[in-house]
């Protein structure tokens, strides 16, 4: 693995191959000037990514290697993870794409596992397709949370806004039972311990939004705000840390108010996603806080209705390569300042002195 003042190796999973996966990642790396900041290796294969390339009309090179070893900085280096010839057609959901999206996803985790990459970001995958024996997840995250070290936490990410959640991919009527004060506990520390390693953060403020609408009007619509919300954050208070809310969630954004915070918990999938993709779709980043390991993704899906036809915008995969890379650098400066505080401040000392 690299340290901060080389190159860092992002792996990228190829996401569904019927989607647009292949297609923003290419156009991603068309500038150059990406290479400035990091190796990528795409775990895929050349054929299907000359296809692509072919197919798109981009101007994109890329070599192939066998082993991340051979991976050459400033080059797009292709890891051939499978040999079979695959027919992809665009914007159809398939169970052959399906796997092989899986195939590239298990290759570049056993990577980050094994220090052969820095950083994980991955592109698109289809939630149906991709399930077998081996991945029976509602998403990354769930899959990632059994892979790597930590509790793994979906975190919206942008410039003006970061918005995690107590629960993501469950179905609605299941939401509230599963927020219990230990549920709340655990990822509110997750989210504080992400801002102050990976975005430095020193002192961060964490808004929480309600459970119910209007955080229940004092039980009229619901008691789980009062009952469980309210007296865990009051807990978390009293521990240090700088935690605020419940608020209605359906002013909260509108108002402005988010501006306020460092990050916003929100209760449910939708509650914090809809509000985050309105103020940062295209710039947004899907990050996986609290494992041992660094893994983004854009803030969209596969896009199947415009798959294969040169529409595709690379921004918000880009914005994850930034983001996958400031993050780990963040997390290195941390772990070097939290290691041995004493010996950092003497040298700040005399940094003044000089």
């Amino acid at each position: 693995m690299t340290n901060k003042q080389e190159h860092i190796v992002v792996g990228i999973s190829i996401g569904d191959l019927n989607g647009i996966g292949s297609e923003i990642v290419l156009k991603t790396f068309e500038d150059q000037r990406m290479m400035d900041f990091c190796t990528p290796v795409i775990f895929a294969s050349v054929k299907i990514l000359s296809f692509v390339k072919k197919e798109l009309n981009l101007p994109v090179n890329f070599q192939g290697i066998d082993s991340i070893e051979k991976a050459i900085p400033g080059k797009i280096n292709v890891l051939n993870v499978w040999k079979e010839n695959i027919s992809i057609s665009f914007g159809e959901e398939s169970k052959e794409a399906g796997s092989f999206a899986l195939k590239s996803l298990e290759a570049a985790v056993h990577a980050l596992k094994n220090n052969k990459i820095d950083v994980l970001v991955t592109a698109p995958i289809d939630k149906n397709t991709i399930q077998s024996d081996d991945f029976r997840f509602p998403g990354h995250t769930n899959y990632l949370a059994k892979e790597l070290e930590g509790e793994s936490l979906m975190f919206m990410i942008s410039e003006n806004l970061k918005v995690g959640l107590l629960t993501d991919h469950l179905p609605i009527k299941e939401v509230a039972q599963h927020i219990t004060p230990q549920l709340i506990e655990k990822k509110i520390n997750t989210i504080h311990k992400a801002l102050k390693q990976d975005f430095g953060v020193s002192m961060p403020k964490i808004a929480v939004l309600g459970i119910n609408p209007h955080v229940g009007d004092n039980g009229v619509i619901g008691d789980e705000d009062d009952k469980v919300l309210k007296p865990t954050i009051e807990k978390i208070n009293r521990n240090g840390k700088y935690v605020f809310g419940p608020y209605s969630a359906d002013s909260f954004f509108g108002s402005g108010n988010y501006k306020n915070f460092d990050a916003v918990v929100a209760a449910y999938h939708d509650q914090g996603l809809i509000p985050f993709k309105t103020i940062a779709f295209g710039n947004g980043v899907n990050y996986t806080a609290g494992l041992s390991k660094v893994r983004t993704s854009p803030d969209h899906g596969t896009a199947f209705d415009i798959a294969g036809k040169n529409q595709a915008d690379p921004n918000s995969f880009k914005e994850a390569v930034f983001a996958a890379i400031e993050i780990f650098r963040k997390r290195e400066e941390y772990q070097e300042l939290t290691a041995n505080p004493l010996v950092v401040s003497q040298k700040k000392k005399y940094d003044k002195k000089g």
